[in-house]
């Protein structure tokens, strides 16, 4: 008659290996959320611009960029489904790689209002092995303390 064997060492060893796995989600879940609230707690807007575009560009999430839009362009920017779709229709500029950053001609680095600011930023990146240059400027509103992207300004150039 043949033996039993028996499964509870088995079993004890893969109840340990989902443990861990379960652990290992959970926190790379929490690594996720981080990165869209420091996204939308920014109170610079040339800093918001910054994170917007590289959300855009360099992280290719498109859900972290919507979060600092006005309602009616989330729902625009959104409506491209990926974040490649979006840099070639919305703003005309496909890169693979990009380095941001705002205009600093040490003169006046920011138009800004009261509860509005234009900010100017400057890419310069790699599409396709080809360096790539350009400009853009961008309307911020203040609403309830944070600013929000309201729309894209004509090139200045």
């Amino acid at each position: 008659m043949p033996k039993s064997r028996s499964y509870s060492s088995f079993s004890k060893g893969n109840m340990s290996i989902f443990k861990y796995m379960i652990l290992a989600i959970a926190i790379s879940m929490m690594g996720c959320s981080d990165g869209e609230e420091s996204i939308t707690s920014i109170d610079n807007p040339e800093l918001v611009t910054i994170a917007f575009f590289n959300a855009i560009y360099n992280e290719k999430n498109l859900e972290k960029a919507a979060s600092v839009c006005s309602p009616k362009l989330a729902r625009i920017l959104l409506h491209y489904k990926s974040s490649k779709a979006v840099g070639r229709h919305m703003f005309n500029m496909s890169y693979d790689k990009v380095e941001i950053s705002p205009e600093d001609s040490g003169v006046k680095v920011r138009e800004q209002f009261k509860d509005a600011a234009i900010i100017i930023v400057y890419f310069d990146g790699m599409y396709l092995d080809e360096r790539k240059k350009d400009v853009k400027r961008l309307y911020l509103v203040q609403n309830d303390g944070k600013w929000v992207i309201e729309k894209f300004l004509k090139d200045p150039f």
